[in-house]
C-alpha cells in the first residue's frame, strides 16, 4: 500500500512540473479543438498547400506581440486569440504537421509546437527559446522539419553579428535574470560563426517562380544586431504572383499581403531582402 502511495505521489508530482511548463487559458484550449475541427480536410498531398489551407483559416486574428513573455519563468505558451510573425508561423506549422499525422489530440499538438519552438525540441527555459530566426531556421532543419533553400532560389551568403538581445538586454524582462542573459550570449556567440544566406530584395521578382506556397519566408534585415524582422508563409494568389500571407503589424491582423512580396518588401524600412525555408512532408 506504501508503494502504491508514494507512486501515486510521485506521479501527482511530475504531472504538476508539467503542466506548469504549459501556459493556456480555456479559451485558448477551447479555440484549439474547434480549429482542429475547421482544418479537418484541409490535408493536400503537398505539403505546402496544406500550409496555406490551414494559415488562411487564422486569417482576421488579431497581431498580438510578445504573446510569450508571460510569468516569470518559460513555459510553453499556447495563445490562439492573438499571434505576432513566428508564433503564427509556428502554430500554422504545428496544425499541418498534426493534420498530416492523422492526430487531433491537445498532447500531441503541444508537443509539437514545443518541439518547433525550442532548441533541439526541448523546453529548458528562456534561454533554449529559439529566439534568432536564422536560428530557428537551422534548428528545425536539424530536426528534419524543413530545409533552409535561399541558396537554391539565388541566396547569396553574408556574415552580420547578430547580437541584438545581448546589447539591448533592458528590452527583454526575461534578461534580467543573469542566467537567461548568459544563455542568449552564448547562442551569440554560435551564431558569430556562422554566415547565413539570403535573397536581396532586388533579385526576388526575377526568383520568385522558384518559390512554392507554403514556404516559409524570413525578412531579412540591416538593422545592426537583428537577422530577421518579421516572417510568414507564401502563397501564390489569383494573379499569380507570390504574396505573403502574416500576422501583419500593419493591418494588426493575420491577412494576406494585397501587394506581390516582391512589392510589398519595397515598403518596409531597412528590408534587404528574404530568407526562405521548405517545410518537409
Amino acid at each position: 500500500m506504501k508503494h502504491i502511495f508514494l507512486f501515486l505521489f510521485s506521479l501527482f508530482w511530475a504531472n504538476l512540473i508539467f503542466s506548469q511548463q504549459i501556459t493556456c487559458s480555456p479559451e485558448d484550449k477551447q479555440a484549439f479543438e474547434n480549429k482542429t475541427i475547421e482544418i479537418d480536410g484541409l490535408l493536400e498531398n503537398d505539403f505546402g498547400k496544406t500550409m496555406v489551407a490551414i494559415g488562411k483559416t487564422f486569417k482576421g486574428i488579431p497581431y498580438v506581440a510578445k504573446t510569450l513573455e508571460i510569468g516569470e519563468t518559460e513555459s510553453l505558451v499556447v495563445n490562439l486569440h492573438g499571434l505576432d510573425c513566428t508564433t503564427y508561423v509556428e502554430n500554422v506549422l504545428a496544425f499541418s504537421s498534426l493534420l498530416r499525422d492523422g492526430k487531433s489530440d491537445f498532447d500531441s499538438f503541444t508537443k509539437q509546437l514545443e518541439t518547433i519552438r525550442y532548441k533541439d525540441g526541448k523546453l529548458d527555459g528562456y534561454g533554449s527559446r529559439l529566439h534568432y530566426f536564422t536560428e530557428w531556421i537551422r534548428n528545425n532543419e536539424k530536426k528534419g522539419l524543413l530545409k533552409d533553400i535561399t541558396s537554391e532560389v539565388g541566396g547569396v551568403e553574408i556574415k552580420k553579428d547578430i547580437n541584438f538581445m545581448g546589447t539591448h538586454r533592458g528590452l527583454y524582462p526575461f534578461l534580467e535574470d543573469d542566467q537567461n542573459f548568459e544563455k542568449i550570449l552564448e547562442t551569440e556567440r554560435e551564431l558569430a560563426k556562422e554566415t547565413f544566406c539570403y535573397l536581396p530584395q532586388d533579385q526576388i521578382e526575377a526568383n520568385e517562380h522558384l518559390i512554392q506556397p507554403g514556404d516559409i519566408i524570413a525578412l531579412a534585415t540591416s538593422i545592426n544586431g537583428l537577422d530577421v524582422t518579421h516572417t510568414g508563409i507564401a502563397t501564390r494568389e489569383k494573379d499569380g504572383r507570390i504574396h505573403l500571407l502574416h500576422a501583419s503589424t500593419g493591418s494588426m491582423e493575420v491577412e494576406v499581403s494585397k501587394l506581390p512580396l516582391a512589392d510589398y518588401l519595397k515598403k518596409i524600412k531597412n528590408n534587404t531582402g528574404i530568407m526562405v525555408a521548405r517545410p518537409i512532408n
